[in-house]
């Protein structure tokens, strides 16, 4: 859990299975409001749960200035597929306000060069009609 919360800080938005997610945001919200304590005691709470001093120090300097007019609700889950092996529920979890403009993952399948070379024949025919 502790190198999911350090991925998600680092990165900003991971991928991850539905209850890890859960469970990261509670852990994620409660060092995000560490960060915005800004003492020396929350600094070294924090460096107790995040495995990077340099995540650590993003977090005090550039994560928690981000968020500190927001009460809460640091993070964001969204659901966006099953896992081909055992049909897992994955969903991202991101910060708030990290990809505002950022596209979510579609979850679909990738078209495979075999369909799309149909499509193109099936164009093809059509143009020549």
């Amino acid at each position: 859990m502790r190198n999911l919360i350090t991925s998600l800080l680092r990165d900003e938005r991971i991928q991850t299975t539905d209850p890890k997610a859960k469970e990261v945001r509670r852990w994620a919200d409660r060092v995000i409001t560490m960060g915005k304590q800004g003492s020396l005691h929350a600094r070294r709470q924090a460096l107790g749960i995040v495995c990077d001093k340099a995540v650590v120090r993003k977090l005090f300097d550039t994560l928690a200035p981000r968020f500190k007019d927001r009460p809460g609700g640091y993070t964001r889950i969204i659901k966006i597929r099953r896992r081909r092996g055992d049909a897992a529920p994955i969903s991202l979890i991101e910060l708030v306000g990290s990809g505002e403009n950022a596209a979510a993952p579609s979850g679909g399948r990738k078209t495979r060069g075999r369909r799309s070379r149909r499509a193109a024949g099936a164009e093809g025919k059509a143009a020549t009609a």
